[in-house]
């Protein structure tokens, strides 16, 4: 097996809480949809941990996005910015 390069480490954003909310899921929910425990549920919504290649293919299926959707190197602008081109706070 060939060696992995490591480079610096970025983090990785993610709308898991939202799209679960949005959906009416609970953590629980989704973790029996994608196959993982409640607790890494938890975790990726709050960016202590970051899907493997093939959890985040499972977790876009399941809201049925693509994986830019749902995953970033780049923090997200707030649905509403995104949608009605305003600050959610104006």
């Amino acid at each position: 097996m060939s060696p992995v390069r490591q480079g610096e480490k970025q983090p990785i954003y993610n709308r898991l809480a939202v799209l679960r909310a949005e959906r009416g899921l609970s953590r629980a929910q989704l973790a029996k949809l994608v196959e993982v425990n409640v607790q890494s549920v938890g975790a990726l919504e709050r960016g202590d941990y970051y899907p493997s290649l093939d959890l985040a293919f499972r977790l876009c299926a399941v809201f049925e996005l693509p994986v830019e959707a749902v995953f970033s190197r780049t923090p997200f602008a707030a649905m509403s910015t995104e949608l009605y081109g305003r600050n959610a706070d104006a």
